[in-house]
């Protein structure tokens, strides 16, 4: 994977970014953009592309892809950098061989976890599903590495789950007081996540502890410092260590960034400024419960006190955050489901916040792992990333009854990529005291992308806790949730945000349009829309540095897709 990246070079961005922009200026072909040339009907029933125009800020980004003010290098997104293809490893299980039976009535979940064990006894391998409906009294949890979950396709294997997490596990309080259930944000039917974490999780919500969530959990500050960091500036690869002696090509570590007690780091998420400066920060006990802000990257060279990692660095590193490379509960990596339909048998959606854990497919502390062709109906919470990076969702479906977060991703998720995915329309009523959110990111989580997208309901829900630097893109929406997020966590939105090309069915200019909104972000090719039924305030004072780029054009903004501009202009 090293030699891969080795390559990548800001000249090699640049010159294939550009290649982007020309062809689209002039009508000649690039080959570094095939998404610009598609032919045939857009997602969401769109019209077919027409010649676009190309908005300046693209040709500013060409120019300075890694340190841009406003839009965000995402480009290397997703499982093994976005590659097009997933891992196919070798079937070493298949389910009836433990015990499962495609009958509907069967409590196929212990056979399923047995094959699942037995995988990770091989040192991975697929586990086979046929088709068929295979009843789950239980949840099912890949905690091994490089172990795939693969059914026959999400039209013909099913999962039909009869329980939920509460009943399961136990109820989930939150760490932040109250009788609110974690289950609303948290944990899945098919769960992927270390066995660490997963072990320290269950046991702290059986003795009613509740943990942090993330690469580290609640002992924070108990992991291995392997070295400290230079200073260094954003969209750096390379930088200085004190001492590489515990890195090699390969390792993963944590870039670790403590806050200081003005609240620079913070600040800096935020895009800097006079605005983030006069904010308040210090009554935001929710916000500063996630700092340090960790991310996980691959070491990929190491010459000397010189550490070249898999991705640029996501924020400045200055001394006064103690920037460090540290060890985390280890990963799970290389692992993932694939075509199936999980469905929960129906239930009422529950009040909010009071979910009782229904919930579809979670990667928790898993790096380059991945779902593909995978659908979950019925669900109170669709698919999860919680202290996940690097992961792919592809061809994914929310379906059924309606769901309060059919998309979550909190808790410090970095660099993941959601691709192809819908989110259906409810099949009934919403009862009354619940909640519709959509495509969900909180909590510090940045360089995370939506593409692709056909929502039928829902909102592009920035659910406070500053996240920053996330991207979506070509996406077609019913906007008609609302976003979440309570007052003590802080900010909508940090800096460089893009929606890029949205096509908002209904007109409603909440969270679609965030010039407004979002410190030094963009808002590129979106139609006309008018704001109705809900106001968002903006967190920060004055100038907020935020572009409005092609706004109310019927002609197709070119690059059609951002991160799939960003992708191609480098292979």
């Amino acid at each position: 994977m090293g030699d891969r990246y080795a390559g990548i070079t800001r000249r090699s961005l640049l010159g294939g970014a550009t290649a982007v922009a020309a062809a689209a200026v002039t009508g000649g072909t690039a080959t570094a953009a095939p998404s610009d040339a598609a032919a045939g009907p857009a997602p969401g029933g769109a019209p077919a592309p027409t010649p676009g125009q190309v908005p300046a800020i693209w040709r500013e980004f060409a120019r300075t892809p890694f340190t841009h003010p406003q839009i965000p290098y995402v480009g290397r997104a997703g499982q093994r950098a976005g590659a097009a293809r997933f891992p196919r490893r070798p079937v070493v299980a298949d389910v009836r061989d433990h015990g499962a039976v495609a009958d509907g009535t069967t409590d196929c979940a212990p056979a399923i976890n047995r094959a699942i064990a037995a995988a990770g006894r091989a040192g991975g391998g697929t586990v086979l599903i046929p088709p068929g409906t295979y009843r789950i009294d239980g949840l099912v949890r890949i905690g091994y590495d490089d172990v795939v979950l693969r059914g026959a396709g999400s039209g013909r294997t099913t999962l039909y789950a009869t329980r939920n997490l509460t009943e399961l596990i136990g109820p989930y309080g939150s760490r932040y007081g109250g009788d609110k259930s974690s289950w609303s944000w948290a944990g899945g039917l098919i769960w992927l996540a270390p066995q660490a974490r997963w072990e320290s999780l269950v046991a702290a919500v059986r003795a009613r502890a509740w943990p942090f969530e993330g690469w580290t959990g609640n002992a924070r500050d108990e992991w291995e410092t392997l070295t400290t960091v230079a200073p260094a500036t954003r969209g750096s690869r390379t930088v200085t260590v004190a001492d590489a002696s515990g890195l090699k090509p390969g390792r993963l570590v944590l870039l670790r960034l403590a806050d200081d007690a003005g609240h620079t780091l913070l600040r800096h998420m935020a895009g800097d400024g006079p605005g983030p400066a006069a904010y308040t920060w210090d009554d935001k006990t929710k916000l500063t419960s996630y700092v340090p802000y960790e991310w996980p990257v691959r070491v990929v060279r190491v010459r000397g006190r010189k550490v070249t990692l898999e991705r640029p660095l996501p924020l400045d590193v200055r001394p006064e955050w103690d920037p460090r490379l540290t060890t985390h509960v280890p990963a799970l990596t290389g692992s993932g489901v694939e075509g199936l339909t999980l469905e929960a048998v129906e239930t009422p959606q529950s009040p909010h916040l009071l979910d009782k854990g229904y919930n579809g497919v979670t990667f928790q502390c898993a790096y380059d792992c991945w779902a593909d062709d995978v659908v979950v109906r019925h669900v109170d919470n669709g698919f999860g990333l919680v202290a996940a990076s690097a992961c792919t969702l592809r061809r994914t479906r929310v379906a059924g009854r309606g769901a309060h977060h059919p998309y979550f991703c909190r808790e410090g998720s970095h660099d993941n990529l959601i691709e192809d995915f819908t989110i259906e329309r409810r099949t009934v009523p919403a009862p009354a005291g619940t909640q519709l959110h959509g495509i969900n990111v909180e909590g510090l989580s940045s360089y995370n992308v939506w593409s692709r997208g056909r929502m039928e309901m829902g909102t592009f829900d920035s659910h406070r806790g500053l996240p920053f630097a996330n991207v979506r893109t070509d996406i077609t929406v019913e906007n008609n949730g609302r976003h979440g997020g309570d007052a003590s966590a802080g900010p909508l939105f940090g800096a460089r945000f893009t929606h890029w090309n949205i096509r908002v069915t209904n007109g409603r200019a909440g969270l679609m349009k965030i010039d407004g909104l979002a410190p030094y972000s963009a808002t590129v090719g979106l139609n006309d829309v008018t704001e109705f039924d809900q106001t968002d305030v903006p967190d920060f004072t004055g100038d907020l540095h935020s572009r409005l780029e092609l706004y109310g054009t019927t002609d197709a903004v070119r690059p059609r897709n951002l991160y799939e501009a960003q992708r191609d202009a480098v292979r």
